[in-house]
């Protein structure tokens, strides 16, 4: 049975810009699956771009596992499906960053310079920003031999000598997950012990194909169309050396997009928003909600953000029934 997908509303039909029912803020898988559901349920959603627009999957080249693509696809083509998908059911984007919130009562706050805007519900999907480590040559070769994510591109490396940067348990998780298909993992370490787990420490230390090189530092990523070699420099003696590798991987750690909600959101020490009970998106402060990166530190996938983005729909759904803000004979049959 095929279901009646209800006509496209133009955002040049809405009557207020201003004020709606729901608002966004982020434009990533989380932001634009919540976009996509919300719009369905007649909410009228408006999305904020946020600190990444269309988030991190603009910066990657080839994305091989969100389903429903065997052949893979661009990251910055998928992104845009998923925006055109979210308009077509009539999802307003404002194409800047909110740059203050107020979320003491209802309706919610927003502004974006001095524009201001309010809603009866938010959805907080500002995500989180790979940590990197600031160099040109980097930013040149990311996506063509640089990631930060083991779990999305080691598949590109299999039988390959790849380097993996940092000391932590992240760095640890990461360099064992690439053993996987990486031929030798090399993991450069700034100081000279990790400041991960110990047992991941051992875990790594027993490995054939994990070999660590202590106060090591890489200053420039080298090679022609893709990565080739890297340049590195000893922290302690400044000593240059070079490695021949043809993969990158930086794991020094993730920064939550949250600067925006200090004072505002119940933020753990790491600035991850926390979320009122385990495995809910609904936070301390009725009426706002959380989904994917911003608050997810574990699995930090574009499937399971867009996962939380539905999830963060729904409850936003229920909730605005639950309070009157819409009649429950308009809530959707999900």
């Amino acid at each position: 049975m095929t279901a009646t997908v209800p006509p496209s509303t133009k955002a040049t039909e809405k009557t207020d810009t201003r004020r709606r029912k729901v608002a966004i803020i982020g434009s990533g898988p989380a932001g634009l699956t919540a976009a996509i559901y919300a719009a369905r349920a007649n909410l009228e959603p408006i999305v904020f771009a946020g600190n990444t627009p269309l988030g991190q999957l603009m910066i990657t080249s080839d994305v091989e596992n969100y389903p429903g693509f065997p052949q893979g696809i661009q990251g910055p083509e998928l992104m845009q499906l998923f925006r055109e998908q979210a308009e077509r059911f009539g999802t307003t984007m404002v194409e800047s960053d909110v740059t203050r919130v107020d979320f003491a009562q209802r309706p919610f706050r927003m502004w974006v310079g001095e524009e201001e805007y309010a809603a009866d519900a938010v959805i907080v999907a500002t995500g989180a920003s790979a940590l990197w480590l600031g160099l040109p040559s980097e930013e040149e070769f990311r996506g063509r031999g640089v990631s930060a994510c083991a779990t999305c591109d080691g598949f590109f490396f299999r039988d390959r000598e790849i380097a993996v940067v940092g000391g932590g348990d992240t760095a640890l998780e990461e360099a064992l997950f690439l053993t996987k298909f990486a031929s030798k993992v090399t993991m450069l370490v700034r100081r000279d012990q990790f400041r991960g787990s110990k047992i991941m420490q051992d875990r790594a230390f027993a490995h054939p194909k994990i070999e660590v090189r202590w106060n090591t530092e890489v200053t420039e990523v080298r090679g022609e169309m893709t990565v080739t070699e890297l340049a590195l420099r000893d922290t302690q003696t400044g000593a240059e050396s070079t490695l021949p590798a043809q993969g990158l991987f930086v794991a020094i750690g993730y920064r939550p997009n949250t600067e925006l909600f200090r004072g505002q959101l119940d933020l753990d020490p790491r600035g991850y928003c926390r979320t009122a009970s385990e495995g809910e998106t609904a936070t301390a402060i009725e009426g706002v909600f959380v989904a994917g990166d911003v608050h997810d530190h574990k699995y930090r996938q574009a499937v399971t953000a867009a996962g939380e983005g539905c999830k963060a729909a729904i409850d936003v759904e229920r909730w605005l029934e639950s309070v009157g803000e819409i009649e429950a004979a308009t809530a959707t049959n999900w």
